[in-house]
């Protein structure tokens, strides 16, 4: 089998929404200390990481209580690195998403924001409608390659966050997919099980199968 590690490596200069992971040194061999021991300042969403439905439904499934049968199983990776601006219902049907419970979208975000160490100004996201299809079609997991699902232009009002996780579906954000061919995989997804949290950073891999 192959393994695909689409998980984004964690450092206080990485891309991040915000302010950025802080790294203290508690304990060190070189200061004569017994072992290395450091203290990490995080977000819940840093890099890598999974929306459970409290982040925008108060009240709602926190990341601690969220099915793992969603997060792991097969899983598509989706070949939308043709579109520009907004993934539509249109696209995702063309790269055959129906029949799949979780899906990973491959978009240009992969080789180019994604890369990136700050915010970009333009990004390919995931709109409403096509976040609907999703919800109406039975998708348990939605993955994108950036930051944020949203497009660029809906950071204000999170419209495809509303539709997805009212009904329940999971989020993967920060998924780097630029080395994984299209295809089908499958994905395990152990966000870590912070109680009551809006979400949680989390490591992911694709396995291929011989």
């Amino acid at each position: 089998m192959k393994i695909y590690d689409i998980t984004l490596p964690i450092h206080p200069k990485m891309l991040h929404w915000g302010r950025k992971p802080e790294v203290e040194v508690v304990e060190s061999l070189e200061n004569g200390d017994a072992s290395n021991v450091t203290r990490w300042r995080l977000g819940a969403h840093t890099g890598t990481h999974v929306d459970a439905p409290a982040h925008f439904v108060d009240g709602a499934t926190p990341i601690d209580k969220v099915s793992l049968y969603s997060m792991v199983g097969p899983a598509i990776v989706a070949d939308c690195t043709q579109v520009e601006g907004e993934v539509l219902p249109e696209h995702l049907e063309a790269a055959g998403v129906a029949g799949h419970q979780r899906v990973l979208l491959k978009t240009t975000n992969s080789a180019g924001p994604l890369k990136e160490t700050e915010r970009a100004q333009t990004w390919v996201g995931v709109g409403p409608a096509a976040s609907q299809w999703l919800v109406d079609h039975g998708v348990e997991l939605i993955g994108t390659d950036y930051m944020t699902l949203e497009h660029h232009t809906r950071t204000d009002t999170w419209d495809s966050h509303h539709v997805l996780l009212n009904a329940g579906v999971l989020i993967l954000e920060n998924a780097d997919l630029d080395e994984v061919p299209p295809g089908e995989y499958e994905l395990v997804c152990l966000p870590t099980k912070l109680v009551d949290a809006d979400g949680a950073f989390t490591r992911a891999i694709l396995i291929e199968r011989d």
